[in-house]
């Protein structure tokens, strides 16, 4: 009797100590806060770069996450994951274990973002806007140049990978 009660107390205080992390981040950038995982989706607030933010769960390349002013869907890539913060202190091991971070930098290695499917390809739409913003994110030559300049980048020559049997 005493080691099932015993169990089941161990049971509840660690479902309590998982339940009660919750990891956090911190926005790379400033962003648009959406009501659903899609990037047509209503605006559910703003998300301004340096802005504390709970993850309350992924799906795809999307974050839900809630802020001190709103809550909603962004893009993974504008959240940078931090140590998971905990509403009591002996949780926040037990989320870092789960949240994928090893070793003594917490990194993790890999991050999956997967693409489109069959059904996404047929249903995709030429949107003028889109490439215009697209464009907009290209740079001049001398642009290039300077920011290699700035980097102590160095121009090498690499030769084209000869095509198979020789042929040019």
């Amino acid at each position: 009797m005493i080691k099932r009660l015993t169990l089941v107390l161990g049971i509840l205080m660690l479902s309590t100590q998982l339940a009660s992390a919750v990891e956090g981040g911190v926005a790379v950038k400033n962003d648009t806060l959406r009501a659903e995982p899609f990037q047509d989706a209503k605006s559910a607030g703003t998300l301004v770069k340096g802005e504390r933010a709970d993850i309350l769960k992924s799906t795809g390349g999307w974050m839900q996450i809630k802020t001190a002013k709103s809550k909603g869907w962004v893009r993974m890539l504008s959240i940078r994951r931090n140590a998971a913060r905990s509403t009591g202190k002996s949780g926040s091991s037990l989320a870092a274990l789960a949240s994928g971070r090893s070793g003594t930098g917490k990194i993790v290695a890999t991050t999956g973002i997967r693409g489109l499917n069959e059904e996404e390809l047929k249903a995709a739409k030429y949107d003028e806007a889109q490439v215009t913003l697209a464009e907009s994110y290209s740079s001049s030559k001398s642009d290039a140049q300077s920011f290699a300049k700035q980097g102590k980048l160095v121009a090498r020559k690499v030769d084209y990978v000869a095509a198979p049997g020789g042929a040019k």
